[in-house]
């Protein structure tokens, strides 16, 4: 696992993707000591890849992005003309990771990210899985990959569990989808923390590091320990990033979304810098196992 990204989700620092925005995000990501920014795409047709493509050479960063797809935009809709919408939004992101001289979407890219009142109609999964091919054609054109992530019940009705996505990756049929966990949602929907990622195994391509009440790390209930252990026993070398929000910073619609209702931190650069050093630390414990 040495050669793991070590990441933190923009949102961390700004809840505003202007260009100003962007350069903050990536400047306070650098100073917190993480090597990647992950930015949220909610709208990639407005971002400005050139103001990050700058502030990504000027800090020595790397980059990922992601987002969640709207009811506007879900692929896993009935309707043709929502499920066109999503893939072009789609296909604009995947260009944007692109010029970031990044590698990986990542994120509810399947669904919309929201409460679904109803299951999933086998129509609905047909149009999601469809579409997420067409995508993962166009990303490997450009070297990326896809990684989906799983979420609780509460932000989707397709991907609830590792289990779940590896079977759709599979219908997907295309080697640049991964499977992407996160620690908050597998605290919700999971058995443990330790056999999800042992199932995904090398389908595992992206993982979000995030407490149990989306604050600062350790103080939750999380499992990190058996976590790490997993991650280590996999051999996973992909991306591993930190989610954490807040009150104290907010991107109206996505903080709505996620129901971020009270302030669980005001400090966002101690919370970053305690936030590095967990990570790193969890992973040189985990490296030492293999001296026992």
């Amino acid at each position: 696992m040495s050669s793991s990204l070590i990441g933190c989700h923009a949102l961390v620092w700004t809840g505003t993707f202007d260009a100003a925005g962007i350069r903050l995000s990536v400047e306070k990501t650098k100073q917190a000591g993480f090597d990647l920014v992950e930015f949220p795409l909610m709208d990639p047709f407005s971002f400005d890849t050139a103001v990050a493509i700058a502030a990504l050479e000027a800090h020595g960063m790397s980059a990922s992005a992601s987002l969640g797809l709207s009811p506007a935009t879900d692929i896993s809709s009935e309707d043709p003309e929502v499920v066109a919408a999503g893939e072009a939004l789609l296909m604009r992101a995947v260009d944007v990771v692109g010029e970031l001289g990044g590698t990986q979407l990542c994120g509810v890219i399947y669904s919309a990210m929201k409460k679904y009142m109803d299951p999933l109609t086998a129509e609905g999964l047909e149009n999601s899985i469809g579409t997420i091919g067409r995508v993962a054609d166009h990303a490997a054109e450009l070297g990326l990959s896809l990684a989906l992530e799983v979420v609780n019940r509460y932000e989707t009705n397709i991907l609830n569990t590792g289990r779940q996505a590896l079977a759709y990756v599979e219908k997907v049929g295309r080697p640049n989808v991964a499977v992407h966990l996160d620690s908050y949602h597998m605290n919700i929907e999971e058995s443990d923390m330790y056999s999800p990622v042992l199932d995904c195994g090398a389908q595992l391509g992206y993982v979000h590091i995030g407490e149990s009440h989306r604050g600062y790390l350790g103080t939750g209930n999380v499992d990190f320990d058996s976590y790490f252990k997993a991650l280590g026993r996999i051999g996973y070398q992909g991306p591993i990033v930190f989610e954490s929000f807040s009150s104290a910073v907010v991107a109206p619609d996505l903080s709505r979304m996620l129901g971020i209702w009270r302030n669980l931190w005001e400090d966002n650069d101690e919370l970053g810098r305690n936030a590095n050093d967990f990570i790193r630390g969890h992973l040189t414990a985990v490296k030492s196992i293999d001296l026992h």
